[in-house]
C-alpha cells in the first residue's frame, strides 16, 4: 500500500493539547515585560524569550510533532489496510483519523470521556474531523473509560494511545487500562502507548502479562512538551499467538 507522507496532517481542526497549561507562561511573560519596562532592564526579557521558546516547543508538539511521529509509527506497522484499530483517549481524533487513513478496508474505533484536557474536545468535533478527512465511514466513537472497555476479548488488531493513560491518577487504574488494552487485542496484535509519564509502569505491567517484544523508547524532540525535561516515551508490545 502507499500512503500520504507521514508528515502530512489530516484535514480537520485538532485543537491544542492541555490548553490550560499555557495560562501560566502567558502570565509570566506579561509580568516579565512589565518588569523590564518598569526597571528599564533587558534581563526579564531574556526570561520571557526562554518561556516563549518552551511554549513554541509545546505548541509544535501539539500541532505538528504528534502527526509526524505517529504517522511514522503507524507506517512502521506495515498495515494491510483491513485492520481494526482502537485509540484509547482519542480526543478530537488526531491519532484516530491518522490510523483510519491507513485502513481503507478496516475500522478505526475511538474511546474517550471527552474532558477538557484538549481545546474543543468532544465527539461532535471528532466526527467533523473524520468527515473532513474523508474517513467518516470507517470511524466509530464510544464514550467510555479505558479501564473498562466495552468490547469483547480479541476485538482489535492494533491498540494505540497518545498522551492519555497518565490522566488516570490512580496507579491501579493505569494498570487496569493496560490490562484492558491487552484483553481486547487479538493474538499477534500490536500495542503502542505514548505518554509523558508512567511508561515504566506500563512496560512492567506488559511484561507481567506475558506480552512479547516489550520495549520502551523516547520519541525525540518533536514530542517535547516544552523541553527535554518533559519528553514523550513509547511503550510497544505484541500479543503472543
Amino acid at each position: 500500500m502507499t500512503h500520504d507522507p507521514a508528515e502530512r496532517k489530516p484535514a480537520g481542526e485538532y485543537g491544542i493539547d492541555a490548553p490550560r497549561l499555557l495560562i501560566v507562561p502567558v502570565v509570566l511573560v506579561g509580568a516579565g515585560v512589565a518588569q523590564a519596562v518598569a526597571q528599564q532592564t533587558f534581563w526579564p526579557l531574556v526570561g520571557c524569550a526562554l518561556i516563549l521558546l518552551c511554549c513554541a516547543l509545546a505548541f509544535y508538539a501539539s500541532r505538528v510533532g504528534k502527526f509526524v511521529v505517529w504517522g511514522r509509527l503507524l507506517d512502521g506497522l506495515k498495515l494491510r489496510g483491513d485492520e481494526r484499530i482502537l485509540d484509547l483517549g482519542c480526543g478530537r481524533g488526531a491519532l484516530l483519523i491518522s490510523a483510519a487513513l491507513r485502513v481503507p478496508a478496516g475500522r478505526a474505533v475511538g474511546v474517550d470521556l471527552w474532558r477538557a484536557d484538549q481545546s474543543g474536545n468532544g465527539p461532535d468535533a471528532t466526527r467533523r474531523n473524520a468527515a473532513a478527512a474523508g474517513v467518516a465511514d470507517r470511524v466509530e466513537l464510544h464514550t467510555g473509560n479505558m479501564t473498562g472497555l466495552p468490547f469483547p476479548d480479541g476485538s482489535f488488531d492494533v491498540v494505540v494511545s497518545n498522551v492519555a493513560v497518565h490522566n488516570l491518577k490512580a496507579s491501579e487504574d493505569r494498570d487496569r487500562a493496560v490490562d484492558e488494552a491487552v484483553r481486547v487485542l487479538r493474538p499477534g496484535g500490536r500495542l503502542l502507548i505514548a505518554d509523558l509519564g508512567g511508561t515504566r509502569q506500563y512496560e512492567q505491567r506488559l511484561r507481567h502479562l506475558g506480552m512479547a517484544e516489550v520495549s520502551r523508547r523516547g520519541l525525540g524532540w518533536r514530542l517535547w512538551w516544552s523541553g527535554p525535561w518533559l519528553p514523550t516515551h513509547l511503550v510497544s508490545a505484541r500479543k503472543p499467538g
